[in-house]
């Protein structure tokens, strides 16, 4: 039941950051507060990731707080940088190109489809 909460706590945490930094950079013209967002939370994955190999494992809190609640709300970019850069410092490269493949195509490709199944469905 504590990790939920930590998760929880860390999520609104997450989720307040993201919106006041997204505010703080309208979009109309450039997707800038996404960028900014999806930046910085590559940035913290990327230090959290190197403690954890200098200085040893997260507590679990720490890990459910920070990891899954704040940068988990904050962006869920972060984890997908951390995954692809594994795949290529394991000398990976054909899985890491084909895990930013499948990111783009699908989910680009699943917008696309949400939007055209609300617009059909609304009609």
């Amino acid at each position: 039941m504590k990790q939920v909460l930590l998760v929880g706590a860390g999520g609104f945490l997450g989720a307040v950051l993201r919106y006041s930094l997204a505010a703080c950079c309208p979009s109309d013209r450039f997707a800038s507060g996404t960028l900014l967002v999806n930046t910085l939370g590559c940035l913290v994955i990327g230090a959290v990731v190197a403690w954890v190999e200098l200085r040893g494992e997260l507590e679990a809190e720490t890990r459910a707080l920070l990891v899954v609640g704040v940068l988990g709300s904050l962006t869920t970019f972060s984890a997908f940088g951390d995954e692809v850069m594994s795949f290529a410092r394991e000398g990976r490269a054909l899985a890491a190109s084909g895990v930013v493949l499948a990111h783009l195509t699908l989910g680009l490709g699943g917008v696309v489809l949400g939007r055209a199944l609300a617009t059909w469905a609304l009609r």
